[in-house]
């Protein structure tokens, strides 16, 4: 039997729900006592962490922006990443870390710390700024993976699963950048086997026709 990428694994456990749901039917809205402890806390360490990603981007976009508009393109799809988590806090009735939606600003001490730091090695310079997206995207995917590891409720796998199809997407779109001005991308956060996972073409079509089966 063939052994599936565990990255490709999660994204398609969120297919497999996909054509569940179909028969499913209509549930009652669910509250915060039907998730366990930490599934309440991953989906509010996930809302900010998205919001992470945004705040870096937008922050990045100030300094680089006149030479690369990825930075941009990717923080207004955070934007609908940290709205998908908003979505489940609303949905099962949980306290939202984000207190204050302004940039730079996280409940989280991690993600605070995580956040200065990040900010002040991108503004170094855009070489500097593009790697730090692509830690960025590379830690959201190990974080998504275990997220949709550590849960069988449906809505949860389901935004999880969207949300490393597009962190997979925007770490190929930072490393096209970099690779545009010479340079090599190595793995920060992943190891380098799922990095080359992700950015070959062909591992990518042939995990789309998985999914269309």
């Amino acid at each position: 039997m063939m052994k599936l990428h565990p990255l490709a694994s999660a994204a398609l456990l969120s297919t497999a729900f996909l054509a569940g749901s179909a028969f499913a039917g209509n549930r009652p809205a669910p509250v915060s006592d039907l998730l366990s402890d930490d599934e309440i806390s991953t989906i509010q360490y996930m809302r900010e962490e998205e919001k992470l990603a945004r705040d870096v981007y937008l922050t990045l976009d100030r300094e680089w922006g006149a030479q690369t508009r990825v930075f941009a393109n990717i923080a207004a799809s955070e934007e609908e990443h940290t709205s998908s988590v908003e979505y489940l806090i609303e949905k099962y009735d949980i306290e939202d870390p984000v207190l204050h939606d302004e940039i730079g600003l996280f409940t989280h001490p991690e993600l605070q710390a995580l956040y200065d730091e990040l900010v002040a090695k991108g503004m170094n310079s855009l070489i500097d700024g593009l790697f730090v997206g692509g830690l960025i995207e590379e830690k959201d995917m190990g974080d998504i993976v275990e997220a949709i590891e550590g849960t069988d409720e449906r809505p949860l796998i389901l935004v999880y699963s969207n949300l490393l199809d597009g962190s997979e997407n925007h770490l190929r779109a930072f490393v096209e950048v970099i690779e545009a001005q010479g340079l090599e991308y190595e793995a920060q956060v992943l190891t380098q086997d799922e990095v080359d996972y992700l950015l070959d073409a062909e591992s990518d079509s042939a995990r789309k026709r998985l999914y269309d089966r």
